[in-house]
């Protein structure tokens, strides 16, 4: 039981991903109206629209003619996950997050974070992937990174078919596991800097609790991000950066008590004179 609580996150959130896929499966096979269409563009009961605000950057950048509804389904997202914290659709979501999960815990039984870094790639590139993906839909006129999206190619794979989604699918575990730590989410994915940006100022957030910490670094082992775990050991406060993906396996790994969910302190802190 205590081991099951303490994973109680990690479940909830494969139990999120899998029931999403199952909606998505569900409505094409029985003609459900629960969750109809692909990721990138849904109807909830089949009335609210839901849009993958990246795609539909893609869209404008390519000169597509879209209706008000796809732009309703973006501004729905967009404060969804402004509140909830943007990263969490990559955590809680996506369904190429349970494929890197299972590479970077098999990377650390192997103990391949020890061996010496063969590849570096700088987590901002996930920022040119999103330029770059607006240029080429606009010289193409088509959704650039739509076409190739291993979400995309995942997500139309469990609806209509497998076809080479397995393929990009052990792509992507190899490069995470042989290549570099959390590459594909945590340096290349756009999507990842998108919903970065958009949960920059979100409220739900990962809290530090100085005094509890024993400075074990178990968190920061197991974060994809672990860069937005820079107050460890040093001070009280929460996650200040759109990275954190709020997946919270720094919660659960914790012994100390020392991380766990709050709502953002927007006020500023004084410094002491």
């Amino acid at each position: 039981m205590t081991r099951i609580l303490k994973m109680r996150y990690l479940i909830l959130r494969r139990i999120t991903q899998v029931g999403l896929l199952f909606l998505y499966f569900a409505a094409n096979a029985y003609g459900w109206k629960i969750l109809s269409g692909t990721l990138s563009s849904s109807k909830l009961f089949d009335t609210i629209p839901l849009s993958d605000p990246f795609a539909v950057l893609q869209m404008l950048s390519a000169g597509a003619l879209m209706g008000i509804n796809v732009f309703v389904g973006a501004v729905i997202i967009i404060l969804f996950y402004g509140i909830i914290g943007g990263r969490a659709f990559c955590s809680w979501v996506c369904p190429v997050n349970m494929i890197t999960d299972l590479a970077n815990w098999l990377r650390r039984k192997l103990l391949l974070d020890k061996a010496e870094r063969k590849v570096w790639i700088s987590r901002n590139t996930r920022y040119w992937v999103i330029g770059l993906s607006l240029i080429v839909s606009a010289i193409t006129g088509l959704a650039a990174f739509e076409l190739v999206s291993p979400i995309t190619i995942f997500n139309r794979g469990v609806i209509f078919g497998m076809g080479m989604t397995g393929a990009v699918l052990v792509a992507i575990f190899l490069f995470d596991l042989f290549g570099v730590k959390n590459g594909w989410c945590g340096h290349i994915c756009p999507l990842g800097g998108i919903y970065s940006l958009i949960g920059r100022f979100s409220l739900i957030r990962v809290k530090h609790n100085q005094p509890n910490c024993t400075l074990c670094m178990k968190c920061k082992e197991v974060c994809p991000e672990n860069q937005v775990l820079f107050m460890i050991g040093k001070e009280s406060t929460t996650v200040n950066m759109g990275e954190c993906s709020n997946c919270a396996r720094c919660i659960e790994v914790c012994d100390d008590d020392a991380l766990r969910f709050s709502i953002r302190d927007f006020a500023k802190r004084k410094e002491s004179k």
